[in-house]
């Protein structure tokens, strides 16, 4: 089984434009979380899933440079796009991720694939019941599935979201939900950047923790935030974007 991790990135988002090639530590985001995926002892392979939208072209030109996949489709059909990174790179199981997760851990995305490889589902995720800081999210399904819902739904909902269509519809496809057992307080970080007040944050991890420990972990994020408390309420006060 070929296992390929899929990043969506693009440029214009709406909160936080060009986010993902913002500088932390002299090098976009987007690369310190490619770097972080590739210590996964799972992934046969990651592949950036950008637009064809001239903006993007320096994503794809990062790709390139950094040596990991890169396709382009389109911006607002980010199912299709996904599918089409997946099958362009011979992707047997998908690794669905996000370009505004540059913290996301090896071991969980590791545990996510070997949770789904060892139980009958069609779909295994920490997202179902959050349970995870978010910013850790990862979701686990066969292309041969995203093809199937591609071919299910055209509703601009599901077209954007790529699994929602997947788990809302648990009568017709197995999940499965992974629980991290951390404390609740622990799980309510926000380790994602979605606007200036996350990126704040995400610099001040990445500064305090990769020069003396490139290869962090969650656990070791974790207790940075308990240990300063203001650190951890840079970005307490947002709120996530309802997917409806």
């Amino acid at each position: 089984m070929r296992i390929v991790a899929t990043i969506e990135a693009r440029m214009t988002s709406s909160r936080l434009p060009g986010k993902v090639l913002r500088p932390v530590l002299g090098r976009p985001l987007l690369s310190h979380m490619i770097e972080r995926l590739r210590r996964s002892w799972q992934l046969d392979q990651v592949v950036v899933a950008t637009t064809h939208n001239e903006t993007d072209d320096p994503i794809a030109e990062l790709a390139a440079g950094l040596g990991v996949g890169c396709f382009r489709g389109s911006e607002d059909d980010v199912l299709s796009r996904v599918l089409g990174a997946a099958q362009a790179h011979d992707a047997d199981l998908i690794v669905e991720t996000t370009g505004d997760c540059p913290l996301i851990d090896p071991e969980v995305v590791d545990q996510m694939i070997a949770t789904f490889l060892s139980n009958k589902v069609d779909y295994c995720a920490n997202v179902l019941k959050p349970t995870y800081p978010r910013g850790m999210d990862v979701q686990v399904f066969p292309t041969e599935v995203l093809a199937r819902v591609e071919q299910l739904t055209t509703d601009p909902a599901d077209r954007e979201h790529v699994s929602l269509y997947i788990y809302e519809h648990p009568g017709q496809f197995r999940l499965l939900n992974v629980s991290s057992g951390l404390r609740e307080a622990d799980a309510e970080h926000r380790l994602t950047v979605d606007t200036a007040a996350d990126l704040a944050l995400v610099e001040q991890v990445f500064e305090r923790l990769y020069p003396s420990k490139p290869h962090f972990g969650l656990h070791d994020i974790l207790d940075l935030l308990r240990g300063d408390p203001v650190l951890a309420g840079l970005n307490r006060h947002i709120t996530q974007k309802a997917v409806r």
